[in-house]
């Protein structure tokens, strides 16, 4: 059996990394790349390489951006007493899609996990209470994943950021719109009687 050129398993084994890549999937792009101009290749490196260079984490939100403070940090239309916590950017362009908050983010980079390696240590408060006392936050919004491990993470915020009378809220958990009740999951059914509302 014949193995791949040592550059091209290399740019297999990279592709394989990404979400949802598996080694086929991978070998097929790796091969389509292969068969590509070398113009499209040219961009496409340039790409990647402008994407290292000039896009990074907002210092302020975390948020990605590619002038130091993101744009929800310097907008004068945002809600600047609204505060959304979420555990990665991918979330927060998520969200933007919806057109329904219009507040500001902020980025702690993941949930806690101790089993993978994902300690209290390693969510940087001292960030997040400076954000917070560069805005007038009244309300923070914890919008991480129904989990466990979202839940744990949204505990630990609420107790540590106790230092002004803050408004906590989460995402609602439950039916989504337009689910049928008999293909929910018992879970999913407890979380929308848990928050279910007065009419």
């Amino acid at each position: 059996m014949h193995s791949f050129p040592p550059a091209l398993e290399k740019l297999i084994q990279e592709l394989s990394k990404l979400p949802s890549v598996g080694r086929r999937t991978a070998e097929r792009f790796a091969l389509h790349l292969c068969s590509c101009s070398n113009e499209y290749l040219t961009s496409f490196s340039s790409s990647l390489s402008t994407l290292l260079q000039e896009v990074s984490p907002c210092r302020t939100c975390g948020c990605l951006t590619e002038k130091g403070i993101c744009s929800f940090c310097t907008s004068t239309c945002r809600n600047r007493s609204q505060l959304c916590i979420v555990a990665s950017f991918k979330e927060v362009f998520a969200m933007e899609k919806t057109r329904s908050y219009r507040g500001l983010y902020h980025v702690i980079q993941h949930l806690l996990s101790p089993l993978d390696g994902r300690h209290a240590d390693q969510v940087d408060l001292s960030k997040l209470r400076r954000h917070l006392n560069q805005n007038p936050i009244e309300e923070i919004i914890l919008a991480f994943d129904a989990t466990l491990e979202g839940d744990t993470t949204a505990l630990y915020l609420r107790e540590h950021l106790t230092t002004h009378p803050f408004i906590f809220s989460r995402l609602a958990s439950g039916i989504p719109a337009g689910g049928s009740l008999e293909y929910l999951s018992p879970s999913t059914l407890l979380f929308a009687f848990e928050g279910r509302q007065k009419l």
